[in-house]
């Protein structure tokens, strides 16, 4: 699918180590969802200083999830969020999970903060929007389905023209559409139940102590398969390039 130019993976800070030396960090988790096309995918960390290619350099790019806070305007987050404006620019295919999907709202000139009704964490039922039929990732989901989650900060506000796709009971913004290319997802397509379950059990006293069924969130974790297909499906079944029409022969569909 991806001949001449990569894959991207912007990867937004490690896992905490309980975390990744059992599973690894994020690029893993993704290049194992999408299957071949992971093991050709170029990983950036924009945390650690990497410079972020150039638009054009790359087929498409995944903005991952993180532990970091989008509110704490870190250097290299703001300086990924001016690179999303430049990608969004040229028109390239870009999908934001979690951290990345709080980045892009914020980057395009949404509101991001903490949910005022606190953290959403476990198995989910994501409720698409009645539009969501026509659009080309979500083409034939069913109207509901499952997705892993686990965030305190959620969109607030979708940037100005975005349009959502999804909902949780939780939150309103599960999945934003910014453009013909541009997808995020407040959810993790990338996680297995036993990634979803390391990350409960790890703050399993704290999550009691805020009063969430620890238990029955562990008993009900099982696969995600839509969510997965979504991710599978902005790899192998993107629509086609488009261009802003700012740049000499760009014009939009």
């Amino acid at each position: 699918m991806f001949p001449s130019r990569p894959l991207l993976i912007l990867q937004m800070g490690r896992p905490p180590e309980d975390i990744r030396s059992r599973f690894g960090e994020q690029p893993d988790w993704f290049r194992t969802a999408i299957g071949e096309h992971g093991a050709m995918a170029k990983v950036v960390r924009p945390f650690l200083g990497e410079k972020i290619p150039d638009a054009g350099s790359f087929e498409a790019a995944i903005i991952t999830g993180s532990w970091a806070m989008v509110t704490d305007r870190e250097v290299w987050s703001e300086r990924t969020a001016r690179w999303i404006r430049t990608v969004m620019e040229a028109g390239q295919p870009l999908l934001g999970v979690c951290y990345g999907h709080q980045l892009m709202a914020h980057a395009l000139g949404g509101e991001v903060n903490y949910h005022p009704q606190g953290r959403e964490v476990g198995l989910q039922t994501i409720t698409l929007s009645q539009d969501a039929a026509q659009d080309p990732l979500l083409a034939g989901f069913p109207a509901k389905f499952e997705a892993n989650l686990t965030h305190e900060q959620s969109v607030l506000k979708p940037p100005p023209g975005a349009t959502v796709r999804g909902r949780s009971d939780h939150d309103p913004h599960q999945i934003l559409r910014y453009g013909p290319n541009a997808l995020s997802v407040q959810f993790h397509p990338e996680f297995t139940p036993e990634i979803m379950r390391a990350c409960i059990a790890r703050r399993a006293e704290r999550f009691e102590a805020e009063g969430l069924d620890v238990s029955g969130m562990l008993a009900r974790l099982a696969p995600t398969p839509h969510a997965l297909h979504l991710l599978q499906k902005f790899i192998g079944g993107r629509p086609r390039p488009w261009h802003c029409g700012r740049h000499p022969g760009c014009a939009r569909r």
